[in-house]
């Protein structure tokens, strides 16, 4: 209980800083308060969190930042070097200097939620926590509490975007450590489509608590390619919701790569309310150290001719522990759909170890489903046999790891997250050898 007043002492202190909002705000925040009080942080006797321990998070004191000081050569030092529209917020303050929205196509919005709400708060009233509310989870109540900044995107229908949306969350190493709550809100009216980018990324010796929650609603026909990039300093505490309303025909693709963060911990839903919908979940966390990643995943198959496929791939490697839990629900009557799932894992060392879970459950008999798991360490023959072309033991370790990885960022169709990605699974590879080439021996070697 005292780990839930240090919150609630700093958002009392925050609230009294505050200018006077619209009452629907400050009655959201305080339910959202109210329900993280009633609940408190959750504990290894909760089923959701039986393998994940938030004890550091809940006994951290973090504060709030008080601006987004960040000079332009530190953020581009972090950020993706890519063309496209950028909000930047610095330990979750909104960052302008950092950030470029200019020249969007007409029909597409891209805010920051404090603006957002400023221009027209009732318009964003309605969607906001309809699909994550302050009952999801006490991170839900909590980011609910504090809301205050974060992502506002909005689509017109039949508006397809040529470049990517980037969100990027930098986190500073300050003096004392900080927490954030951003909220992004996605509507994307009937046949639009775009590419949107989450990417988490700070100084290396950061040691901040980010808490983020996305709610993304798709209409008919629309089509949304989501990457969510995770690199976090390995100090970062990080949790994460995303929650995903389909639409008749519309068209969900998400990629969440995990690399950083001490503690991180993923829940991606998407629910298929309309025939046609289809879901693709690609994922991929690596872990080193003694780094904690749990990503829990769930379909919800709530209308027939819907389609889900999942393909999650876990590496870790020293004490490193990973957690897997997806789970691809059929409701009565959803007849003809199909849904795929498939959890691979690769141990690196004798002292990293995994929880996996798939689960299915299926109230229609017109279905096609599986769901598999496996988990194994790297083939030493196959190690041998690349030594043998001339790698040393290092190279030949770390391309058969980017072998396994190989499927999932296949799917990553921009090669700027994809190289980032390769690189931290793998190091840094000769460039002398045909790698193409060796990287399909190792791969057959595997297998």
């Amino acid at each position: 209980m005292s780990e839930t007043l240090t919150f609630l002492d700093t958002l009392k202190a925050r609230d009294s800083q505050r200018e006077p909002e619209p009452t629907w705000i400050a009655a959201r925040r305080q339910a959202g308060a109210a329900r993280f009080e009633a609940m408190g942080f959750p504990t290894r006797r909760d089923e959701e969190w039986k393998y994940t321990n938030v004890r550091d998070i809940a006994r951290g004191n973090f504060a709030l930042a008080a601006g987004s000081d960040f000079s332009p050569a530190s953020a581009a030092a972090l950020t993706l070097p890519l063309e496209a529209y950028r909000l930047t917020f610095v330990d979750g303050v909104y960052a302008p200097a950092l950030s470029d929205v200019q020249d969007l196509p007409q029909g597409v919005q891209v805010l920051p939620l404090s603006q957002a709400l400023e221009d027209n708060h009732e318009a964003v009233g309605g969607p906001l926590g309809r699909l994550t509310g302050v009952e999801f989870s006490a991170f839900s109540a909590l980011n609910t509490a504090f809301m205050e900044e974060g992502a506002v995107i909005r689509l017109s229908a039949g508006c397809a975007l040529e470049k990517p949306i980037l969100l990027q969350f930098l986190s500073r190493d300050n003096d004392a450590p900080t927490m954030c709550h951003p909220r992004v809100l996605v509507e994307a009216a009937g046949r639009s489509e775009a590419t949107i980018i989450e990417h988490y990324t700070g100084e290396a010796n950061a040691k901040n608590f980010t808490n983020t929650v996305a709610e993304l609603m798709l209409d008919r026909g629309a089509i949304l390619t989501h990457y969510k990039l995770q690199e976090a300093p390995l100090g970062d505490y990080h949790v994460a919701s995303i929650h995903v309303e389909q639409g008749r025909d519309s068209r969900y693709v998400s990629h969440n790569l995990n690399l950083g963060g001490a503690l991180v911990r993923n829940d991606l839903i998407s629910d298929l309310n309309g025939k046609g919908a289809e879901a693709t979940f690609n994922g991929l966390f690596f872990g080193q150290g003694r780094q904690h990643v749990d990503n829990h995943t769930k379909v919800n198959h709530n209308a027939p001719l819907t389609f889900s496929r999942e393909n999650y791939k876990g590496i870790l490697d020293d004490r490193a522990h990973g957690v897997f839990n997806g789970r691809v629900y059929v409701k009565r009557d959803s007849q003809q759909i199909e849904g795929f799932q498939s959890n691979q894992n690769l141990l690196l060392s004798d002292r990293a170890h995994i929880d996996t879970k798939p689960e299915l459950e299926i109230y229609a008999d017109d279905v096609k489903c599986s769901h598999g798991t496996t988990t194994g360490q790297l083939d030493e023959e196959a190690i041998y046999a690349l030594r043998t072309r001339g790698l040393d033991e290092q190279s030949a370790r770390g391309l058969l790891t980017l072998a396994f990885a190989g499927e999932v960022l296949e799917a990553v169709a921009l090669d700027v997250i994809a190289e980032r990605v390769e690189l931290a699974v793998a190091g840094k590879l000769p460039e002398r050898f045909n790698l193409a080439g060796l990287v399909e021996t190792a791969a057959a070697l595997n297998e």
